[in-house]
């Protein structure tokens, strides 16, 4: 920002800079409070307020929630909440009540490390965080509704939580009906023997124990042992998505191993295919339903059983290409599968391939050692395509079905219990991975599916598997079925019928999706609402005993180990409380002593249905208003399953974040509880901010705000340091606070800034000293309705000229399109050329142009279409003004010049209207004597038009 001298502001004492501008948005952000300007009422309940707002048309708008940082905010951090500030000031103007609020995610790991590392309650940290954050977004202007404010650590909140946990808990999917009901609709069947338990007895023949296990396998959440990714190091278990790529926790960096615990577990599974079918109703980027469509992963096959001799079951796989049954020379089971135990032999069998034992001396160790290596990579890593096979044979043969073959059973870690059934048949001639497999140890190989690309039928012979489905079967053909000379397709039927006919398999439909894990050994999160009895049988608490608060303990950490220790089991915080633990309660048959539940929910679960909360922040009787819900979220034309109407966020929750919170919503519109199908209608992934990350010779990160530019390089300390572009944050020493641009510059320029970047959905990198181009923009905008030097308005209420007026509707017509569609940065761009204009012009600005165009400032500049709103005499805000509409006759140039081409070269330009038809302009062109001129006499073989702009004439 260039220095204004002691004369310059002598001269003008009302020039807008940053003091007035802090000024103005001080007062204005203080009259929104205190009138309560966004305060959008409901239709009925405690937020009803005025009713003519309650009934226009209704748009909630929505940010995905933040994290309430003790860092605070860096300018990245508020661009999506400045473009639905933005966006919802349009909707205000254009006569809808919006919904528009911002709560806080605060449950959660980091709170809880600060925590173990200050000896500081994770509630003191995490509410001072929130005063900070709360401070630095008022300071935006942001036009929340305060009213609707929360966080997920209030009691008040998570105890909705924890009773639409005891909703799911005591539901089951009914697949019939495609829906969840109550669970004791299907005790219910149970008893009147509509349904039989798994054992045949009668319902009544079961003990306590024996039912809750037969419900335990039909409840929508329930407790199982289960493989988890348990980290040693943090002290807890972790979701497939909170590990990355290379096997290591995503907070913390620390070893992730496998490992079978007893965790509770939320049946989404059952939803998979509404998951999939309901993605087609909604507005999202085609991009994040693919991603969604990916995780689900449903595929069309079928299982098939394998027997396995001294086993008492047999190795069932899931197969999406049964037609190759014939070619399966091999099994391979995932490490952790249950039947791995069971098949071991005692010693290896004759004549065993010594690069199949891995140089170990009996299977049971040869297992053991495999085991152990394979929990050490994470699923990502196992999954990899690896130059190198790894596995180890257990010493066991299985039989194939159709061939009666002995092939041998391995195990490899390639192969997921997270997918399938943790098992596959292995046709090495025509899969990628099994051939190398195969290739690594040696195991037969046998073409089924003739090649196409003339290498012929001998795999020894191969350099990779042939894997294709447009070719035909061959060498297929044994047990009373034949699938030689059929396409894959066909193949597949026959074989499934086959296989069905004798009771060995069937065909079905699998899905990568797999139960969440719904269990962390933190202190800092929600207490499950249930308690355990003696015989370990799960007991929901009743509504009226919840919230189950957080107790007041010393100590919050979980005990951690040696990080590289896989041989450890978690220890939650909440299991050395034991006055809390144990809990002597009347259930409905006396009072009993039972243990509650030491393990408490993922930080997923507070953000799961937090659009709900929203509606009817403050009901106590129950989750939501029915008319409430069905008022802002409900089904209608145009949007069929309800939701919000705008969702913005970041594209990193694309799976976790958003695919749980559908489920979550699905539970509740299954059981009657909200109206809406899906949670969030519309989504938009704004893009990232990114900064300039320098770095010494070290490698180390350096303050950017010291690095120098000269020479053609940069440097820190008179020492060269390399520069990268890359995520803005303080570790990189690259962030830049908004407070630091709004002390400079104010509010509105900041908000001008982010939205003039570039398209909203695009990363682009921050220039600090490019903010001073808005800047000026609202200077020179200032200037136009402001006498520097008195404060006097200047406006006239002369009419303006038509050329003025026709710049005016061209920038309210491409200002509104632009808003509609998000693209804030064209917005300004039509807004800046109006001002411009206006300023070249020179004398007093028509009040009929400065009043519409302070108004389409307003949305994008708040605090100044305030001011600028009051001074041009107006005594009531403009939040709720009407926003300006083009006149189309305004809209439209007057004339256009429409180039005239004959042979590519151009002969003619000519003035035409904008509205001109093809024929006319093609006659219009044709007579033009410079075009008759060039013409010479030539024949016209063909023309063609553009209208308005072009027309190319063929000789």
């Amino acid at each position: 920002m260039s220095e204004i001298t002691p004369a310059a502001e002598t001269a003008a004492p009302h020039r807008y800079t940053a003091d007035l501008a802090a000024d103005i948005e001080g007062r204005w952000q203080d009259f929104w409070q205190a009138h309560g300007t966004y305060e959008a009422p409901n239709p009925s309940g405690d937020l009803d307020g005025d009713p003519e707002t309650a009934a226009r048309p209704k748009k909630f708008i929505m940010d995905m929630f933040p994290y309430p940082s003790g860092a605070g905010l860096h300018v990245g951090h508020p661009l999506g909440y400045i473009a639905t500030d933005v966006y919802a000031r349009h909707q205000r103007m254009t006569g809808h009540n919006v919904l528009h609020t911002l709560g806080f995610d605060a449950f959660g790991l980091p709170a809880e490390q600060y925590a173990v590392q200050t000896g500081t309650h994770p509630r003191v940290t995490t509410e001072a965080n929130i005063v900070t954050m709360t401070a630095q977004l008022r300071r935006l202007g942001l036009g929340h509704d305060k009213r609707r404010s929360f966080a997920t650590i209030d009691p008040g909140y998570y105890r909705w939580t924890q009773w639409i946990f005891l909703r799911i808990f005591n539901s089951w999917y009914d697949e019939e009906a495609a829906r969840a009901r109550p669970i004791t609709e299907l005790v219910e069947q149970y008893e009147g023997g509509v349904r039989t338990t798994p054992d045949g007895r009668a319902w009544a023949e079961l003990t306590v124990a024996e039912r809750a296990g037969v419900l335990d396998g039909h409840r929508l959440a329930y407790v199982a042992q289960s493989p988890v990714n348990w980290c040693p190091g943090l002290g807890t278990v972790l979701a497939n998505e909170e590990v990355t790529a290379d096997g290591r926790s995503e907070r913390g960096n620390f070893p992730v191993f496998k490992a079978n615990l007893r965790q509770w577990m939320m049946r989404i599974t059952a939803y998979a295919d509404r998951l999939l079918d309901d993605l087609d109703l909604l507005d999202w980027p085609e991009a994040i339903k693919q991603q969604q469509r990916n995780w689900i992963g449903r595929s069309e096959g079928a299982r098939v059983d394998f027997p396995v001799a001294g086993a008492d079951r047999p190795i069932t796989v899931f197969t999406t290409r049964q037609d190759t049954l014939f070619g399966a020379t091999y099994m391979v089971l995932a490490p952790e599968h249950d039947l791995v135990d069971a098949i071991v032999p005692d010693a290896w069998p004759e004549g065993t391939h010594q690069v199949w034992t891995g140089g170990h001396a009996t299977p049971a160790e040869a297992v053991a050692a495999y085991r152990k290596f394979a929990a050490s990579k994470s699923d990502v890593e196992r999954q990899a395509d690896a130059k190198e096979k790894t596995g180890v044979f257990t010493g066991a043969f299985a039989v194939n079905p159709v061939s009666g073959e002995n092939v041998p059973v391995f195990i490899a870690d390639y192969v997921l219990m997270g997918y399938g059934t943790g098992a596959i048949m292995a046709v090495p001639a025509h899969d990628v991975r099994d051939f190398a497999f195969a290739r690594a140890f040696e195991l037969p190989m046998r073409c089924v599916v003739a090649p196409t690309d003339g290498r012929g039928t001998d795999p020894a012979q191969w350099d990779d598997a042939f894997a294709s489905y447009d070719a035909t079967l061959v060498n297929s053909v044994g047990s009373g079925v034949s699938l030689d000379g059929l396409g894959v397709t066909d193949a597949k039927a026959v074989i499934t019928a086959w296989l069905a006919d004798r009771g060995i398999g069937e065909g079905t439909v699998n899905y990568r999706l797999r139960d969440w894990l719904f269990s962390r050994q933190r202190y800092w999160g929600e207490p499950f609402p249930v308690v355990y009895d003696e015989d370990g049988v799960v007991h929901a608490l009743p509504d009226s005993m919840l919230p189950v608060a957080l107790p007041e303990v010393d100590d919050y950490s979980p005990r951690t180990f040696d990080p590289d220790d896989a041989d450890t089991s978690p220890e939650p915080p909440l299991s050395r409380n034991e006055d809390w633990v144990t809990v002597e309660l009347d259930l409905g048959d006396g009072v009993r002593t039972y243990r509650r539940e030491t393990n408490t929910m993922p930080n997923w679960a507070g953000s799961c249905w937090y659009e709900l909360r929203y509606l009817d922040p403050h009901n106590s009787e129950r989750l939501v208003d029915p008319a409430i819900e069905q008022y802002w979220m409900g089904p209608r034309e145009g949007q069929p399953a309800g939701g919000v109407d705008l969702y913005v966020g970041g594209a990193e929750h694309a799976v976790l974040h958003l695919l749980y919170a559908r489920f979550w919503h699905k539970v509740l519109h299954d059981l009657g509880h909200v109206s809406s199908v899906e949670p969030f209608h519309r989504l938009f992934n704004q893009g990232m901010i990114q900064a300039f990350v320098y770095r010494d010779a070290r490698g180390i990160a350096v303050p950017a705000v010291e690095v120098e530019e000269r020479d053609g390089g940069w440097f820190y300390q008179d020492q060269p340091v390399s520069r990268v572009l890359g995520k803005m944050g303080k570790s990189l020493k690259n962030a830049v606070t908004p407070d630091e641009i709004c002390a400079e510059y104010g509010a509105d320029t900041l908000r001008l800034y982010e939205m003039a970047m570039g398209p909203l959905d695009v990363s682009r990198p921050w220039d600090t000293r490019a903010v001073v181009g808005q800047y000026r923009l609202l200077q020179r905008l200032w200037r136009n309705v402001v006498d520097e030097a008195t404060g006097a308005v200047t406006v006239s209420e002369a009419e303006p000229d038509e050329t003025t007026l026709r710049a005016l509707h061209k920038a309210i017509d491409g200002v509104t399109g632009d808003m509609a569609g998000l693209r804030f940065n064209t917005a300004i761009a039509k807004i800046t050329e109006l001002n411009n204009h206006l300023t070249k012009t020179g004398g007093p600005v028509p009040r009929a142009i400065a009043e519409p165009l302070v108004l389409l400032i307003a949305p994008l500049a708040p605090h100044i279409a305030e001011e600028l709103w009051s001074r041009l005499g107006h005594t009531a805000s403009l939040v709720h003004e009407p926003f300006p509409v083009a006149d189309p006759a305004l809209a439209q140039d007057e004339a256009v010049v429409c180039v005239v081409q004959i042979k590519g070269k151009v002969r003619a330009r000519l003035e035409v209207p904008p509205t001109i038809s093809d024929t006319e302009l093609e006659a219009q062109a044709l007579a033009d004597p410079a075009v008759v001129a060039a013409l010479g006499g030539a024949a016209v073989r063909k023309v063609i038009v553009r209208a308005p702009k072009l027309v190319n004439i063929v000789v």
